[in-house]
């Protein structure tokens, strides 16, 4: 016998075990009418009105629905809406710039936009066939009575695709089967103890690797999901308090942000001896881990992964073995990327590049033959990262593709640079990641600029703005007379990197 894995199995396990359950506290305070809380029951309705709607519209399975969203209750009821029943979510990443948007619809082909209300302009500059504004037109996507028609299951079916930005500059859509999905869920569910007895705070924007999965994992098992709108690190506090959250995801810029919120919290941390935080997007240093565990009491998880790989390949959690360490010494061995998961191998590159090796790696880029041909070594996917292997924990310490890992959002330093020498006054111009406190690393442009010109660093920031989401935009400009450049002509980056990460043991921050 025979059963597809498919996403939907995560909402039909919750609704035969917890349909009475609270599944999802929506955002109170945001643009939309909040749908308040809903059971998984209610959940369970809300999806297939949605699908049933769109088989209304024409939509045929495998088509393609958009959604530009910060997180929300609608937004997690379109993972199961849209590609429980066969067709294919495109999650966007709110940040962009209008014509980066633009450039995935075009690219997806995809036939449904939905919009959170904030950003309901994009209406008159995204072309779509159809455009709906999340709250004022809830009627047209969740107002069906029907029954949706029955998929036929197809677990090779591609469920979702997650544009992430990469060494071109252009996003390519990362292509995720419902296979791809569901194993990365059940995985990183058991191997961070994902129970019936949690509550999740969704700290993470869903369209990072759909949440890195937590999405279908909590959903499964019954879990309560908090939603928070927009990162906040005293909100953050404040929802672990009020909901009695136990887990929660998030990059290092995160970390930080909660870190700074307890400052000035009164009273006892919440959450301080039962919560786990998961942490990902590029390691903490080994203090921030200490801190983590030491001032807030929260149990500290690293997990190394990329929305190509599902997202997770390595995991780090506290062991038995460790207990009688301290604690700093705790924290440096957390630091480390972690072991692989189950299903997971991973080897070392000629080059020192990290290969890895599963079930829930993509198997292509959505209609991009030569990104998926450069991605691959045989069986094998290049991560892009350089680090070493040892007692089979994996440590990342160089970047050797060319992307900056900045708030846990990767900015290709090419895009940048491209915006950045469209400025007249811009004759070289080079983009790197500088170590941050706050950001992890932090987009910095290295300038010179044309005989006889003048422009200041927040003229050229500006410029930036005009072309690039803010995230992308570099935060430092420093003026250079000269780059330095090989006999090719092509930048030493290593170089330019190395007075600000000479005295870091590791090349990423």
């Amino acid at each position: 016998m025979y059963k597809p894995l498919v996403i939907n199995d995560f909402l039909d396990c919750a609704l035969a075990a917890y349909p009475d359950r609270i599944a999802i506290v929506d955002e109170e305070v945001q643009p939309a009418r909040s749908w308040g809380e809903l059971t998984y029951a209610e959940l369970g309705r809300k999806a297939r009105a949605q699908a049933a709607t769109l088989d209304e519209m024409g939509v045929p399975v495998g088509a393609r629905v958009a959604i530009v969203s910060q997180n929300s209750a609608r937004l997690i009821c379109a993972f199961f809406g849209v590609s429980g029943w066969g067709r294919v979510l495109v999650p966007v990443n709110f940040r962009l710039a209008p014509a980066e948007i633009c450039h995935i619809m075009a690219h997806s082909g995809a036939e449904v936009l939905l919009l959170d209300p904030e950003f309901r302009h994009l209406t008159e500059l995204v072309p779509c066939q159809r455009t709906f504004v999340l709250g004022d037109d809830d009627d047209q996507i969740w107002g069906s009575t029907a029954d949706p028609v029955p998929w036929i299951e197809d677990e090779t079916a591609t469920a979702v695709i997650n544009y992430t930005s990469g060494t071109t500059g252009l996003p390519k859509g990362v292509q995720l089967s419902h296979r791809h999905l569901w194993l990365n869920a059940t995985v990183f569910g058991w191997q961070t103890s994902v129970s019936d007895r949690d509550v999740y705070l969704h700290t993470v924007q869903a369209f990072h690797g759909s949440g890195w999965g937590h999405i279908y994992a909590a959903t499964a098992m019954g879990v309560k999901h908090i939603v928070l709108r927009k990162m906040d690190g005293t909100e953050v506090l404040k929802r672990v308090q009020a909901h009695g959250v136990t887990y929660l995801c998030a990059a290092p810029a995160v970390v930080n942000a909660v870190l700074d919120g307890a400052k000035t919290w009164n009273g006892p941390i919440p959450g301080y001896g039962r919560l786990r935080i998961i942490c990902g997007g590029a390691p903490p240093p080994t203090r921030t881990i200490q801190r983590v565990r030491d001032e807030l009491g929260w149990d500290f998880i690293q997990m190394y992964g990329l929305t190509e790989t599902g997202p997770l390949l390595t995991l780090n959690r506290m062991r038995a073995e460790w207990d009688d360490l301290d604690s700093f010494e705790q924290a440096r061995l957390l630091g480390r990327a972690g072991v692989p998961v189950l299903g997971v191998q991973l080897r070392m590159g000629a080059d020192g590049e990290v290969l890895a090796r599963s079930s829930r790696i993509l198997d292509s880029y959505w209609n991009d033959p030569e990104a998926t041909a450069k991605a691959h070594d045989g069986d094998w996917f290049r991560t892009g990262d350089g680090g070493f292997i040892s007692d089979h924990y994996l440590t990342v310490s160089d970047r050797i593709k060319d992307v900056i890992v900045s708030g846990g959002e990767n900015v290709a330093s090419v895009e940048v640079e491209n915006a950045m020498v469209s400025h007249p006054a811009v004759r070289d111009v080079a983009v790197i990641g500088i170590p941050d406190e706050k950001w992890g690393e932090l987009v910095t442009a290295l300038v010179v600029i044309e005989a006889g010109q003048h422009v200041t660093d927040a003229e050229l920031i500006a410029h930036c703005r005009q072309h690039l989401a803010g995230y992308k935009c570099p935060k430092r400009v420093e003026f250079r007379n000269e780059l330095p450049r090989n006999a090719t002509g092509k930048l030493q980056k290593y170089l330019l990197r190395k007075p600000y990460w000479e005295s870091l043991s590791r090349q990423v921050n």
